[in-house]
Parts: structure tokens; sequence; C-alpha cells
């Protein structure tokens, strides 16, 4: 493992597809976070495994065994002090952390849902997208607040809505780009090359991809 590298825990509830894509990322040399820690809400999220693959150590914390949600926050709170995280990253986690726990790690945690935001926050954002006749559809990154869906977005990537798309056809073309700007975000986080003023994140030029399919903040 790199020293000098931001450590950074990604929790998780399912199968981990962008755990896995900040992975590889990180596996690189001279990408600026390590992975160091996997969290589950779920012991039967696929992604656990997937984790361990990479030597990554895992933990489980079942929101059931809690009988308030600040119990479940403060277990989970424990294990990143522990573990000594810098960075937090939700990859499909399924759990609507409290306002004192997302505070407490404000701008030094990022969430990946799929739509562009501020359109189609929560859930089945790929069927509303369709029946919303929208032309474009895709991914944000963004730093978590406590509303949900909500805070500062670092960058998004889009696809268009093709005539006769299913949600599912739809949401296979989103992923892949959840998986090219998950890495994208957390490297430029973990650099320090974008910073929050206000509700708002600052993206230098220069670190900006020439890419005609992602968006940055104005």
């Amino acid at each position: 493992m790199t020293s000098g590298r931001t450590k950074t825990a990604v929790l998780i509830s399912g199968r981990g597809s962008n755990l896995v894509a900040l992975l590889d990322a990180a596996s690189e040399p001279d990408f600026p976070a390590e992975i160091t820690l996997a969290i589950s809400s779920r012991a039967d999220a696929g992604g656990l495994e997937k984790a361990r693959e990479f030597g990554v150590p895992t933990r489980v914390v079942d929101h059931r065994a809690y009988p308030a949600r600040a119990e479940f926050d403060n277990a989970i709170s424990a294990l990143l002090v522990e573990a000594g995280i810098g960075l937090v990253c939700l990859a499909g986690f399924m759990r609507i952390l409290s306002a004192n726990f997302v505070e407490a790690w404000r701008d030094r945690m990022i969430n990946i849902h799929p739509s562009l935001l501020p359109a189609l926050p929560g859930l089945e954002t790929h069927r509303r997208a369709i029946d919303a006749g929208m032309e474009r559809h895709g991914a944000s990154v963004h730093f978590v607040r406590p509303e949900m869906d909500s805070g500062p977005v670092i960058v998004q990537g889009t696809v268009p809505v093709l005539p006769g798309d299913t949600p599912d056809r739809l949401a296979a073309r989103v992923l892949t780009v959840e998986h090219r700007i998950y890495p994208l975000a957390l490297r430029l986080v973990a650099d320090g090359s974008v910073r929050v003023v206000g509700e708002h994140v600052i993206v230098p030029a220069g670190v900006r991809t020439d890419d005609p399919g992602l968006i940055w903040p104005d």
C-alpha cells in the first residue's frame, strides 16, 4: 500500500459494481485515495466478496441490530474512526444517514446517484426519465448533505434516452457512466483539486477532462 494517500471507506448494500470501479482506480500507484475499508449494511451484499478479492478489510453493520438510527450511525462512525478514514464514498448504500453523521463528514463524504441532479432524486430514476420523455439522462457524483440526494455536484455523466428504451437498458448505459465518473470524482476530491464554496463545487479548468459526455459545475 502506498503511503500518503487518503484512506477511504466505501459503504455498500448490494453487488458493489461502483465499489469495484473505485478499487480498480485506486489500484493505480498514482491514485490519491486508498480504499482501506468496505462497510455493508447487509451481510449478503455481493460487494463484500469483491472487496476481499482486492484485499480490502470488510465489516458488516446490520441496521436491524440497532433499535435507533443514531445507534446504527454510531457503529459505522466508530469503525471509520478506528480505521483512520479521511473520505467516505457511498456506493449503493441503501440506508438514510442521520443529519449528525452527515455533518460530521461534511465535504468528506460523496455519493453517486443515477440521475442528473437536481432532476429525479430518489428511486426508479430510469423509469421516471423514460416516463417524463427526457432526451438525456445520466448520473451525478455529489457531496452528501442531510437532505436525500442533495449536496453540491462534483461531476455528471450523460447518456441519451433512446426510442424504445426500457428501464433496464437505460440503467445499463447509465451504470457504465457511473463507473467512469465516480473514480474521477474521488480522485479530484482526494488530491484537493475541488473545493466547496458555499454550496457550490469549484473545479479548476486544468483538471477537467475534455469529454463532451461530462457536465462540470458552472
